[in-house]
C-alpha cells in the first residue's frame, strides 16, 4: 500500500498535480462537468509536458553518444534518475516516509508561515527525499529521528526554494499566479543575480532584431530546429559516419540521422510548450480553491518548463551557454583534484534554459548569457564536490545533477559528520537552525517590504 501511494500515486507528477486540481475544484463546488474536465486537462497538460521531455531526452541521448565518441570524453555523468534508482534498493522505505511527511510539512508551513507555496514537482520531491535519506542514514540517524529530521528539511526546502525565486519569477511572468518548484533554484537565483549585476541597459533576448529575409527565425520552433540541426551536423562530422550508421542510426545516412534528430529535439520543445500552456490554463484557476479554503493565498510551485513560454529565445541561449560553461569546467575540475563531470545534456537543457530565462528577466541578453554560464559552472562543480559525500555509499559512478541537490547534499553531509555522535543534538541543532532561518527570512522580507513602502 505504501508503494502504491508513494511511487504510483504521489510519485507520479501528473497524478499529484491532478489531485491538487481535483481538491481545488471540489472546494470551489464546481459542477461535475467542470471538475472532471479541469482535473483531466490538468493531468493531460502534465502528460503532454512529460511527453515532450521524453522526446528531448531521446534526442539528447543520441547527441551525447555522438559527442562522447567524437571527443573521447570520460568521467561522471550526473543523472538524478540513475542515482535514485540505485539508492531505492537500500533506502526505499526511508525515501517514501520522508517524501510523505515532507509534503505534509510543506502544507503546514504554507498554512502557518509567510511561505505560501505548495511544491507540485513530484519527481523532484522524491529525488530530494532520497538524497536526504541516504545522507542521514549514513550519518547514523535512523528510525523516527530520520523521518522527523528528513521531513522537516524536505518540507522547508519545498517552501524556501520557491520563495527565494518568487521576486524573479514575478519579473519573468508579469504576475503572481504561480511559482517555480524545482531543485535547480540555486542556479536560477545566481543567474538572476548575475543578470542584475551585468545587464544594465542590455536589451531582452526577445527583442532580437531579425532582417526581413530571415523573418522565419521569429518562429521559435524554426529557430530551435535550425540551431539544433547545426549542432547535430557539427558533432556528427566529428563522430564520423561509420560510428553513427553502425551504432545509432541503424544504417541511415549519418547526415540524415543528424538532421532528423535536430528536428526531433525541436518537436520536443514544441510539445513541452503546448503542455505548459494547457497545464497553466487549468491548474491556476483550480488551485484557487486550495488557496482560499485550505492554505489561504497559496501559490502552486510548478516545474521549471512553466516559464519557458515567457522567453523562447532565452531558453535556447540559456541551454547553449550553460553547456559551454560545462565544457569549460571540464578543463578545470582535474586541476583542482576533482573528478571530471561530463556535461549532461538533459540537466544543461532544463536548468540552463530556465537560468537563461531568469537571467534575461533581470539583465537582458548579457544576463541570459552570463547567468546561464554561471548555472553551467554550478552544475559542474557542485556534483563534483558532492561525489565524496555519496562515494562511501558506492555511488561513485553517478551523482545528482541539479544545483540544489549539490548544495544541500554537501552542507547536510558535512553537518551530519560533525554531529553524528549525538543524535539528540542533531535533532535540536537542525530544528533550531530551521526556526532561525524562517525567522531571519521573515524579518528580511518585512524589512524589504517596509523599505519599498517608504520609497
Amino acid at each position: 500500500m505504501i508503494d502504491l501511494i508513494m511511487k504510483d500515486i504521489l510519485g507520479t507528477p501528473a497524478i499529484l498535480v491532478g489531485l491538487f486540481a481535483l481538491v481545488g475544484l471540489l472546494v470551489q463546488k464546481k459542477s461535475l462537468a467542470d471538475v472532471v474536465s479541469g482535473t483531466l486537462k490538468t493531468i493531460m497538460g502534465f502528460v503532454i509536458l512529460n511527453a515532450g521531455a521524453d522526446v528531448i531526452v531521446l534526442a539528447l541521448g543520441q547527441f551525447s553518444s555522438m559527442f562522447n565518441e567524437a571527443f573521447a570524453v570520460e568521467g561522471v555523468i550526473p543523472n538524478n534518475e540513475a542515482i535514485v534508482a540505485l539508492a531505492q534498493e537500500s533506502f526505499g522505505t526511508e525515501t517514501a516516509m520522508i517524501m510523505l511527511f515532507g509534503m505534509i510539512v510543506n502544507i503546514i508551513l504554507a498554512r502557518f508561515t509567510p511561505f505560501k507555496y505548495i511544491f507540485l514537482t513530484g519527481h523532484h520531491t522524491m529525488f530530494m527525499a532520497c538524497m536526504i535519506a541516504v545522507i542521514l542514514t549514513t550519518g547514523g540517524i535512523t528510525g523516527t529521528s530520520l523521518v522527523i529530521i528528513g521531513s522537516i528539511i524536505l518540507g522547508s526546502l519545498m517552501v524556501l526554494s520557491p520563495a527565494m525565486l518568487q521576486p524573479f519569477t514575478r519579473k519573468v511572468t508579469g504576475s503572481d499566479d504561480f511559482a517555480i518548484g524545482h531543485f535547480g533554484s540555486i542556479g536560477y537565483f545566481v543567474s538572476a543575480a548575475v543578470g542584475k549585476l551585468v545587464g544594465k541597459n542590455s536589451k531582452s533576448t526577445e527583442e532580437l532584431k531579425v532582417p526581413k529575409s530571415l523573418g522565419f527565425l521569429r518562429d521559435t520552433s524554426v529557430a530551435v530546429s535550425l540551431t539544433m540541426i547545426i549542432l547535430f551536423f557539427v558533432v556528427a562530422g566529428f563522430a564520423g559516419p561509420s560510428f553513427i550508421e553502425s551504432e545509432l542510426s541503424g544504417g541511415q545516412n549519418f547526415l540524415v540521422f543528424a538532421f532528423m534528430q535536430g528536428l526531433t529535439f525541436a518537436a520536443g520543445v514544441y510539445i513541452i510548450l503546448a503542455g505548459v500552456r494547457m497545464l497553466l490554463g487549468e491548474i491556476v484557476p483550480a488551485f484557487k480553491g486550495v488557496a482560499d479554503k485550505i492554505v489561504p493565498n497559496a501559490k502552486p510551485a510548478l516545474d521549471c518548463p512553466a516559464i519557458f513560454p515567457f522567453a523562447g529565445n532565452a531558453v535556447i541561449i540559456g541551454f547553449l551557454f550553460s553547456f559551454v560553461a560545462g565544457l569549460i569546467s571540464m578543463l578545470f575540475l582535474p586541476l583542482l583534484g576533482l573528478k571530471v563531470i561530463v556535461p549532461g545534456l538533459v540537466p544543461h537543457f532544463f536548468t540552463g534554459a530556465a537560468a537563461g530565462v531568469f537571467g534575461n528577466a533581470t539583465g537582458g541578453r548579457r544576463g541570459a548569457i552570463l547567468g546561464s554560464m554561471a548555472n553551467g559552472i554550478l552544475i559542474s562543480f557542485l556534483p563534483a564536490l558532492l561525489l565524496p559525500v555519496l562515494g562511501s555509499l558506492g555511488f561513485e559512478g553517478t551523482t545528482f545533477g541539479d544545483a540544489d541537490f549539490g548544495l544541500v547534499g554537501i552542507v547536510l553531509g558535512n553537518l551530519v559528520r560533525l554531529i553524528e555522535s549525538n543524535i539528540l543534538s542533531s535533532i535540536v541543532t537542525l530544528v533550531i537552525l530551521f526556526v532561525l532561518f524562517l525567522l531571519g527570512w521573515k524579518t528580511s522580507a518585512n524589512s524589504n517590504k517596509n523599505n519599498s513602502e517608504a520609497a
